[in-house]
């Protein structure tokens, strides 16, 4: 007897998600390194982004200031990101992206 596998109907299931375009703005208020926080968003939760800005200050090898990212994702990646930065006590905003489109 041949089963499906559960895998790869979660995978199927997650390429059609809608995603949407999103501005998320971080305060490194010194609990995580910048260069932590950037690995563990791309490695660690698959959520590719662009840093649209960074305002990074090192002060004993702990980092402070604010990080704006570009981020593309579905509204699942997103709870894990959002959660994932409330466990740690990052304060966080984001606001949607909308790009007029002339024809």
């Amino acid at each position: 007897m041949i089963t499906p596998n559960p895998g790869l109907q979660v995978l199927q299931n997650k390429l059609n998600l809608p995603k949407k375009e999103l501005l998320l703005e971080i305060e490194l208020n010194g609990k995580m390194k910048f260069e932590h926080l950037m690995n563990t968003i791309y490695n660690q939760l698959g959520i590719c982004h662009r840093v649209l800005s960074a305002n990074v200050e090192y002060v004993n090898g702990y980092s402070f200031g604010s990080v704006q990212l570009y981020i593309n994702v579905n509204s699942e990646d997103y709870q894990h990101l959002e959660s994932y930065l409330n466990k740690n006590k990052l304060l966080n905003t984001t606001v949607e992206y909308i790009c007029r489109k002339y024809l």
